[in-house]
């Protein structure tokens, strides 16, 4: 390698501020340390949060609907909250420093949650399996804190771990870009590897030995976690955060309206741009105008009313890089918002899903219990199957039919292929529940805990929407980070983890719209507490239709693009 050629061209620096060097930063080298940080991370987050439904249920004694809804509602802020990590990251701080930032908010939390489930007069009162029936003000109030704190650390974090590892790969070397596309299926091959010590190991502890344990045990992973990420600071590159990226779409915006009257000339070369290589956002490239949604355009048509005492009014003329930055945003919605629905299916794993399992025999043996929260376990072991067969296998396969030489599939055509597979996840779950069903009838077992009916039969649905995560999940954090502008990269990123906020709170929204409309005249509905005299197929059904009619409508909107 040359001299020319020892520093990244994309911008990036080290943590002295110094051009990033290729021999010593970036690459492999520095995102093993982010690859163990998620994993840990993961451990921590699954093992605390993967058998929360339950906690709600056996400590705070709550019943299925309340508790499903009250697991969707944190799980939607914990993919909220990143809309606020990703502004700070983008504006002002960085994506290293708003990781460092919201980590230490996030192991806060951790222990505190540690605390409210083990200290005396923080904890619920139990005797066995007995708790009060109310836990008290202090102990409900200590351990929503905690959890809401997590939300806020855990997801404000999120996005920028994901576009900081990215970060690492200089987008203008051939040979670092096609490693970017691999860092992404190993990132999601790492935070399951995480979620299989989660949701076997501490869940198993969490109800065999004590929630105090397993909920220590998640805070430890956190803190290792955390030291890995920091132990890799002198091997990371790092992008300067470029301005608040609201305020540039906000000037493109109201640019526009104000000039409604003024044409755009066909000559697009007349419209204003810097003169520079690199645009007005330091260290960032400039962007090609597009054709598409015109209309913005005219924030870039200069005109005389555009200047204050010489200077340019940025809340008047815009450089043709700012309104393709809003039209790249705007150009993502409509693939955003078909995840949603998919992010519903993804949460019945725990809600939904585990209230099903807890119906069945959990028993391996006379002596040995499997919570029914561990079968979550077959989800992560189907994506750390799937994820290094996808690049492996069916990558280097697909490139000899699509001509992708690169990726093999198309990120559109990725994602389509999970959302096709997850429909068959939310069939087969109503399958299974109509068979259980059809037991409870015919045996008279509606007063029964367990139906003699074996919980492994979960593991193909569990199994499906590992396998669809693998092409959704994995297919959505690439898009998003590909096809945003170099300024707002964790945004993007952000945006995509609110399909994820969004698709929590439809589900609570379904649970209980359904619950409200079954109940009435006095019957048990389709989501009772007594699972055996309801009608959770139904539900399952319900939610394949509408991942159905997603899918159709994804086509239409991939088809466009």
């Amino acid at each position: 390698m040359g001299p020319d050629n020892i520093y990244t061209n994309d911008g990036t620096v080290d943590i002295h501020k110094n051009p990033a060097n290729k021999n010593t930063t970036g690459n492999w080298k520095a995102c093993r340390f982010i690859l163990g940080n998620q994993c840990c991370e993961r451990l921590a987050y699954y093992g605390m949060g993967t058998n929360l439904v339950n906690y709600f249920q056996k400590r705070l004694n709550q019943g299925n609907v309340a508790a499903s809804n009250n697991v969707t509602n944190w799980s939607g802020t914990c993919n909220i909250t990143p809309l606020i990590g990703a502004f700070l990251a983008d504006a002002y701080l960085g994506r290293y420093w708003t990781i460092v930032g919201f980590s230490l908010i996030y192991v806060f939390g951790m222990t505190l949650l540690t605390l409210s489930s083990t200290v005396p007069g923080l904890k619920p009162s139990c005797n066995g399996a007995d708790c009060n029936p109310t836990p008290t003000a202090r102990e409900s109030a200590l351990f929503f804190v905690s959890l809401y704190m997590i939300a806020l650390g855990s997801g404000a974090a999120k996005p920028c771990v994901s576009s900081f590892g990215a970060d690492q790969f200089d987008e203008t070397d051939d040979i670092e870009r096609k490693r970017k596309s691999s860092f992404f299926n190993w990132l999601y091959f790492a935070i399951n590897i995480g979620i299989l010590v989660a949701s076997s190991v501490i869940v198993w502890i969490q109800m065999n030995i004590g929630w105090g344990w397993g909920f220590g045990i998640s805070a430890i992973a956190l803190a290792i976690s955390v030291a890995s990420f920091f132990y890799g600071t002198p091997t990371y590159r790092f992008q300067k955060p470029a301005g608040s990226p609201l305020t540039r779409i906000c000037q493109v915006i109201v640019s526009s309206f104000r000039k409604l009257n003024v044409d755009v000339p066909t000559d697009k070369s007349l419209l204003y741009e810097t003169a520079d290589e690199e645009c007005k956002i330091q260290g960032r490239r400039k962007l090609k105008h597009t054709d598409k949604l015109k209309f913005f355009d005219k924030a870039a048509v200069k005109t005389e009313n555009d200047y204050v005492k010489g200077s340019i009014n940025p809340w008047r003329l815009c450089t043709v890089t700012q309104v393709e930055e809003l039209k790249s945003v705007i150009r993502l919605l409509p693939v955003w918002a078909s995840g949603i629905v998919f992010a519903t299916v993804f949460t019945q794993m725990n809600t939904m899903f585990v209230l099903q399992g807890n119906t069945m025999e959990q028993h391996v043996g006379p002596h040995f219990k499997i919570p029914s929260t561990s079968i979550f376990f077959f989800n992560a072991l189907s994506v750390s199957f799937w994820t290094p067969v996808y690049d492996k296998v069916i990558v280097p396969c697909a490139r000899r039919f699509t001509g992708d030489v690169e990726r093999g599939f198309t990120q559109l055509q990725r994602m389509g292929i999970g959302l096709f597979i997850s429909i068959f996840a939310m069939l087969n779950a109503g399958v299974l529940e109509v068979i259980r069903l059809n037991m409870v009838m015919k045996n008279n077992y509606y007063d029964l805990e367990c139906v003699p009916m074996s919980i492994f039969w979960q593991i193909p649905q569990y199994f499906l929407v590992g396998c669809a995560e693998v092409f959704t999940s994995i297919g959505q954090l690439e898009f998003f980070y590909d096809q945003a502008p170099d300024a707002m990269r964790s945004l993007c990123s952000a945006l995509e983890l609110t399909t994820l906020a969004l698709g929590n709170y439809l589900s609570t929204l379904l649970v209980t719209m359904v619950s409200k409309v079954t109940t009435r005249n006095g019957k048990l509905g389709w989501i009772p507490d007594n699972l055996n005299r309801g009608h959770l197929d139904y539900f399952f059904w319900l939610l394949a239709i509408i991942t159905m009619i997603n899918f159709l409508v994804y086509l239409c909107i991939a088809s466009r693009r």
